[in-house]
This record gives structure tokens, C-alpha cells and sequence, in this order.
């Protein structure tokens, strides 16, 4: 077997996908000592932080700040696409026409935007690849490349329509209105980032994108992108309502790529299906990442990204390892001359009787904090979740109370009062 090179051949570890997952397991690897790891990645770009994308597009930052750090020296990357997976001959071929084979290959292929149907997106008179071109000024924001395309559009905007009121499409409408363009935030939910959030946490982001010139509008569905000439001209909503958008960005949310593995026959769910060792059905191909699903779960988020990927490198080094999943917890902060910082971990709503909720509000201060606790069968109580807005003080402590699992000793009102003072609030 010889060493991977950037010529075809065969290494003892190939990674397809560069992104963040499949960059970490490289450098993981290199530390654990293999010396022979090809990585495979389709974008241009280099490996960089995608929580940072929103920073870059609000030109707080430039670029280069996003990068990842470079892969150690026995680690050879090589851009290419992966078109098919070879299992009996145990090799990946490009899209060039070149052939790799592998001892392991790994699947880290990530995940792509999702297009919502919208009358109008794409162009139904034409066949082929070309029908599914984007009209002009509508874009996804998923990638660098999608935030290098939407700056490049600044100069020429002077509406934007943000489809989606997740994490992304909260992060895009904010960074676009730091650019000085006016946007309007369109989110077919009752309350924005519903995952993460409930309406009394979504209410005080409503009212602070507001203040940064977000226009946002809850329970509202797009249904067409208005075009001349296969440009965007503006959006049509469910009550036929239209607004004028001259730049519309969709952030609806995302979904696992798993082309790649579902041609090569291997079990696939709503992502690569992957055990605790993150193998797939094929001993000798892993998957990690966005386009992973264990346990019945995709993530899509970068910290069980990074989980995976170093039990990964435990495991293809002869190490005993197992990914059992992660615990989620997301923070996200909105960065303006008055910044918002978000946080959300575990459970953020009650979910049977045995679970109570304490919080605390400061509308004075825009603060909100929220407890999800849990009564345990010997009568303790544990802490499953949490939301906090405005103030993070004591995330770390209320973090490692919940990673723990342990039974709380105090009262749980002490995880919030023990941030700072409040000047009011409920609890229950």
C-alpha cells in the first residue's frame, strides 16, 4: 500500500468532504499518528468555521478569520468530487476520471440548504441542469461561497427578503441590515427559532431585531419569488400580499447529503446510517457529521461534528471508542452596538408532568432565563434544559450542572439568581 499522494492511489484513509467533520478527523488522525490520510473536498475554499459565516457577511470580520487551522503535513488535501463509491473494489472515483482506492473511507459530505417549493424559484420551461439555476439575486446561505455571491449583490440591493426565522435566517437578516440593507424577516412559525427558543425568548429577539432594522413577520409563508427576466423582483405571500426584494436569501433549514451513500447501496435514513463506532453497514466505510444519523438523530450542528469526528480518530487508531451522542447546547450572538447573546441547551420545553420550569425575566434589562427540571423516581430533581437571552454569565455552571446528570443540590431558582440580580420575574 503506498502513501497518499495527490495523484491517484490508494491511502489507508480517505476523508470525502472537507468540511468542518471530515477536517477535524485529518487533523485528529495526523495526531494519533496515521500517516496515510487523503482528504477529498469539493470546495475551492479553505476548511473554515461555518458559525462564523453570519460575522463575515456583516463585514465584521473578513474571511480569512473564518479559516480553520492548517492540516499537519502528512494529511494530503485534494480538491475533487467524489461522483461514486466503489465498494467491492474498495475505491472512490472523481469527477476528473481518477480512481482512489481505500482501506477505510469515510463519508463527512455534509449537508445542503433546502430550496423550499416556491412558485416561481426555479425554471419549469427548461430541461436539464439549467432549470434549477437560481433566478438572479436569490440565493441559500449555507457556505462561503453563497456569502462571497450575496456581498458581491450588496451594491445593487435595496430590499432584501429573508425566507426562514431558524438560526440562519435570524443570523442572515441581522448581518444584512448591519450592510445597511433594509430586511425583512418572513418565518412561516409562530415565533422565531423555535427549536432553540420559546415565544417569551423569541419575543425579546423580535423586539431586538426590530431595533436593528429587521422587519419580522411570524406566521407568514412565502408562496412565490416574483421574477423579470430571471431576476428577483420581489415575493408573493400566502394572502397574496407582495413585497418588493431586488435580494431574497432562503434559510429554511438543511438536509443530509447522502447521494453519495445511497448510490453505493449503503442503509440510509434521513442520514448515513452509522452505529457507535460510526460505521456504516460496510465495515469498512464510516460516516460523520451533517449527513451522519445515529440513534435515529441528525444533528446538523457543529459540536457533535467535532464529537464525532475525534471518536472517529480513536477508533480507526485502534483505540477503544463510542459515540453514545451529543448533549446540544447552542449559542449564537448577535453582534450590533447593543448585542443580544443567545444560548439553548437540552430540553426548552416541559415534557410531561414530571417536569417543572423556573424562570426569571427583566424586561428593564431584556433578560430571560428559563430552567426545564426534571423529577428523578427517588424524588431528586435534574436538570434537562434551559434557554438564556441577554445575560450568559452562568452558562458555564448551568452547562455542567446538565452534562452532569447528577441530582441538583439546591433549589434550581439558585442556577439563575446566582447570575447577577434581577429587578423581577416569575417562576413556576
Amino acid at each position: 500500500m503506498t502513501a497518499a499522494t495527490d495523484t491517484p492511489g490508494t491511502a489507508r484513509v480517505v476523508i470525502v468532504g472537507g468540511g468542518t467533520a471530515g477536517h477535524r478527523l485529518a487533523r485528529q488522525l495526523a495526531l494519533h499518528g496515521e500517516r496515510e490520510v487523503l482528504l477529498l473536498a469539493e470546495e475551492e475554499h479553505r476548511p473554515y468555521n461555518r458559525v462564523l459565516l453570519a460575522e463575515v457577511l456583516s463585514g465584521r470580520y473578513p474571511p480569512e478569520v473564518a479559516a480553520l487551522a492548517p492540516l499537519p503535513p502528512q494529511v494530503v488535501r485534494r480538491r475533487a468530487r467524489v461522483v461514486r463509491v466503489d465498494r467491492e473494489q474498495r475505491r472512490v472515483l472523481c469527477d476528473d476520471g481518477s480512481a482512489v482506492g481505500y482501506g477505510t473511507l469515510v463519508l463527512a459530505t455534509g449537508s445542503n440548504p433546502v430550496l423550499p417549493p416556491l412558485r416561481g424559484l426555479f425554471d419549469e420551461s427548461r430541461t436539464g441542469l439549467g432549470r434549477h439555476e437560481l433566478p438572479g439575486g436569490v440565493f441559500a446561505f449555507r457556505t462561503m461561497a453563497d456569502c462571497a455571491d450575496i456581498d458581491a449583490r450588496l451594491p445593487r440591493s435595496r430590499h432584501a427578503v429573508v425566507v426562514g426565522g431558524g438560526l440562519l435566517g435570524v443570523s442572515a437578516a441581522r448581518a444584512l441590515a448591519a450592510r445597511g440593507i433594509p430586511a425583512l424577516l418572513a418565518h412561516q412559525g409562530e415565533h422565531l427559532m423555535e427549536r432553540h427558543l420559546d415565544a417569551s425568548a423569541a419575543e425579546l429577539l423580535r423586539t431586538h431585531l426590530t431595533g436593528q432594522g429587521v422587519e419580522v413577520h411570524t406566521e407568514c409563508r412565502v408562496r412565490s419569488v416574483l421574477t423579470d427576466g430571471r431576476r428577483v423582483t420581489g415575493v408573493e405571500l400566502a394572502d397574496g400580499f407582495r413585497l418588493e426584494a431586488d435580494l431574497l436569501v432562503l434559510a429554511v433549514g438543511v438536509r443530509p447529503r447522502t447521494g453519495l451513500a445511497g448510490a453505493a447501496r449503503l442503509a440510509v435514513g434521513q442520514g448515513v446510517l452509522v452505529d457507535d463506532r460510526l460505521r456504516t453497514d460496510d465495515p469498512h466505510i464510516h460516516a460523520v457529521g451533517d449527513c451522519a444519523e445515529h440513534r435515529g438523530v441528525v444533528y446538523g450542528l457543529a459540536g457533535p461534528a467535532l464529537e464525532q469526528a475525534d471518536v472517529l480518530a480513536l477508533v480507526l487508531s485502534g483505540q477503544p471508542a463510542e459515540y453514545r451522542g451529543s448533549r446540544l447546547l447552542t449559542r449564537l450572538t448577535l453582534n450590533s452596538a447593543t448585542p443580544l447573546d443567545i444560548a439553548a441547551f437540552g430540553r426548552t420545553e416541559p415534557t410531561g408532568p414530571e417536569d417543572r420550569v423556573v424562570r426569571l425575566a427583566d424586561a428593564g434589562r431584556r433578560t430571560y432565563r428559563k430552567v426545564i427540571v426534571r423529577r428523578t423516581e427517588d424524588g431528586g430533581e435534574r436538570l434537562v434544559g434551559g434557554v438564556l437571552l441577554g445575560d450568559l454569565d452562568t452558562l458555564g455552571t448551568l452547562a455542567h450542572t446538565w452534562a452532569d446528570d447528577q441530582d441538583l443540590v439546591l433549589h434550581p431558582l439558585h442556577l439563575l439568581t446566582d447570575i447577577g440580580t434581577t429587578t423581577g420575574g416569575t417562576s413556576r
